[in-house]
């Protein structure tokens, strides 16, 4: 690094206050609006979504110290999977008014594979909180960043929205024989010239403290530190959190895991869990075996005598006792203990109902004796609990996803890619398809009936229950009406093929 970058990067930082120099702790940075306590939340829920758990410490029959692996049950994120593939899958579809634009963002989310990463990526979103998405170019591509909760931080906020916010990139880079940590703090505000990334670095030689500030081109040769950006009506990314109140700080903007105000019930139902898995493993039968009865046999070389004694050998279910006198003693005695496992598992079944309730699912979402989960039918007949809670965080998705079509094309066109308009909000549509929830043959027959009563058209019915447009159920009625005559009453106010008022249905 010359003296040329050192005076450049010098000047550059003149434009913007230095805020910080040294940092132990992300959140110490002045501009960061969160809180140390909301981070370490967010820490925790990383824990209980990744199962780390330590080991556990007990005393033998001996009195000494030992360690075991802790047996848990991944409810935490087999709930937040559950629910993430409730809400996105591979069949929703994005769609834009404006022709142009919705070839633009077709095009740019297919080639980042967009559709097959959300999903994963909204089920981090349930279990941490929330989950930010930022366009970015790369070549002549507009492509999107997942950033994760624990390294999104927000800078300002309003009731509704984060408008402002810092985004954690760390990087591990070997120095000889000691590894260095690198933390890239980027700051996206608004100012008053218009939207500003600023970019900071900071140097450890420990990966739990951020260190000293440096100047980028230390890692970063082509990275520069303020970047101002004109044209943009929204900031250069989209939150997404769960729906809900965080109740854990009232004014913090960050979102809430969905097992947030769980996590005594998981703590409950992995405790039970590892005792019951305990119990199973130290439950294998024993039996008390007399000594006198074990074979002896002896073996002499030279001076020394080698004594082997058997009994099925191979099996580690005998116990040797000495008991004396084999007539008197305790004879070969069976040691096992039943496992009570009838009563573990109407435990963690009742753990897990507790838990489905403090989420909000539907009773019988999960349970623990090998039962598969509810089918959708099952589901919407109880008008559940879960299709509820589903639509609360379909219409937050819809909205961040909307969000994110305007910023890509705003970017698009700052870097010459797009030169179309850029859509309105009310401009762009979201179908995420909740078949998993539609109970096909209800809907059949609630349309049969509709058009057999007279209060439905023929072609109405077929976009309904065959989810097709208004052209594509005109070309499906045709074919139908093409066909051979039905042959009852039934079939003929199903299919239209009444002479009477058929023009006057086909015009409704």
């Amino acid at each position: 690094m010359g003296i040329v970058q050192t005076i450049k990067d010098i000047f550059t930082r003149s434009k913007y206050a230095m805020t910080a120099q040294n940092l132990t702790n992300i959140t110490d940075h002045p501009k960061i609006a969160v809180s140390s306590t909301e981070y370490d939340r967010i820490r925790e829920n990383v824990r209980y979504f990744s199962g780390r758990y330590p080991q556990v410490e007990y005393r033998d029959s001996n009195g000494n110290k030992n360690k075991r692996d802790f047996n848990h049950l991944p409810v935490g994120r087999t709930a937040a999977k559950k629910i993430a593939s409730l809400v996105f899958n591979e069949q929703a579809e994005i769609k834009l008014d404006d022709e142009q634009a919705d070839k633009f963002i077709k095009t740019q989310l297919q080639n980042d594979r967009f559709t097959k990463n959300f999903e994963r990526y909204l089920e981090s979103c349930l279990a941490l909180g929330g989950l930010a998405m930022r366009p970015y170019v790369d070549d002549d591509r507009v492509r999107v960043s997942f950033i994760q909760a624990p390294v999104f931080l927000p800078l300002q906020s309003n009731t509704q929205d984060v408008s402002s916010a810092a985004i954690v990139t760390k990087t591990i880079k070997a120095e000889g024989n000691k590894q260095r940590y690198y933390t890239l703090i980027e700051f996206h505000e608004w100012s008053k010239d218009g939207y500003t990334i600023t970019n900071e670095l900071y140097k450890s030689d420990n990966q739990n403290i951020v260190g000293s500030r440096v100047l980028l081109s230390e890692l970063y040769e082509d990275l520069e530190e303020v970047v101002e950006l004109n044209g943009l009506s929204r900031p250069l990314f989209t939150y997404l959190k769960t729906p809900g109140m965080n109740n854990k700080d009232i004014n913090s903007p960050l979102g809430l895991s969905i097992f947030d105000n769980a996590k005594t019930t998981i703590d409950f139902l992995n405790t039970t869990y590892d005792e019951f898995m305990w119990e199973v493993k130290m439950g294998q039968r024993r039996v008390a075996v007399p000594s006198q009865m074990i074979k002896t046999e002896y073996n002499q070389d030279g001076d020394n005598v080698v004594v082997k004694r058997e009994f099925e050998a191979g099996y580690n279910v005998y116990e040797q006792f000495d008991s004396g006198d084999i007539d008197k003693g305790i004879g070969i005695t069976d040691l096992t203990t039943p496992i009570r496992s009838d009563d573990y598992i109407k435990a963690i079944n009742k753990g897990l109902s507790l838990f489905e309730m403090q989420i909000g699912v539907s009773s019988g979402t999960f349970t623990f004796d090998g039962k598969s989960l509810k089918t959708a039918t099952e589901v919407v007949s109880e008008n559940s609990d879960t299709y509820q809670m589903r639509n609360s965080i379909v219409s937050l998705v819809e909205q961040s996803l909307k969000e994110l079509c305007v910023s890509m094309c705003e970017l698009g066109k700052a870097v010459g890619i797009y030169s179309g308009e850029i859509p309105e909000l009310d401009d762009i549509s979201v179908n995420l398809d909740d078949g998993v929830f539609t109970d096909r043959h209800a809907e059949l027959d609630y349309w049969s009936k509709m058009v057999a009563a007279g209060f439905s058209t023929k072609k109405r019915a077929i976009m309904k229950t065959l989810n097709l447009s208004d052209a594509e159920a005109e070309k499906e009625l045709k074919a139908i009406n093409s066909e051979l005559p039905p042959m009852n009453d039934a079939e003929l106010a199903i299919y239209g093929m009444h002479n009477q008022n058929e023009e006057v249905e086909e015009n409704v």
